[in-house]
């Protein structure tokens, strides 16, 4: 860091990156890194090959898991409709069979159908 003084008496500020710009052959702009860093651990192209394909297998299994998940949900809910269309027949073949059977004892016992005879003779219609 360097401070100069100008004609005006104002300070102004110089940093030393100026100082770095000219002595390096690299251009800096402003709002840019002036620290190139260097990773440690280089991979090839084949190891990059692998760990994409790796990464593209668990992909495909987590997917695979998803859908899996979805069938068998899908496999329970239709195992429940068709049980309750089954009971649902049930119950109207059992609502049907009480009705039948609360008629014939009401007729049964009514005062109309105890008064009733039968006919002694039965003559139908001929053309």
């Amino acid at each position: 860091m360097s401070y100069f003084r100008t004609q005006n008496s104002a300070t102004t500020f110089s940093s030393s990156r100026r100082q770095r710009q000219a002595t390096t052959n690299r251009q800096w702009q402003r709002n840019q890194n002036t620290v190139a860093f260097a990773p440690k651990v280089s991979l090839g192209p084949v190891a990059h090959t692998i760990i994409i394909a790796l990464l593209v297998a668990i992909l495909g299994l987590i997917y695979l898991s998803q859908v899996t998940k979805t069938s068998s949900y899908g496999y329970e809910l239709d195992r429940q409709n068709t049980e309750m269309a089954t009971l649902t027949a049930e119950r109207q073949g059992l609502e049907i069979e009480n009705a039948r059977l609360q008629a014939l004892s009401r007729v049964a016992d009514s005062s109309i159908a105890k008064s009733m005879v039968e006919p002694t003779s039965t003559d139908y219609a001929t053309r």
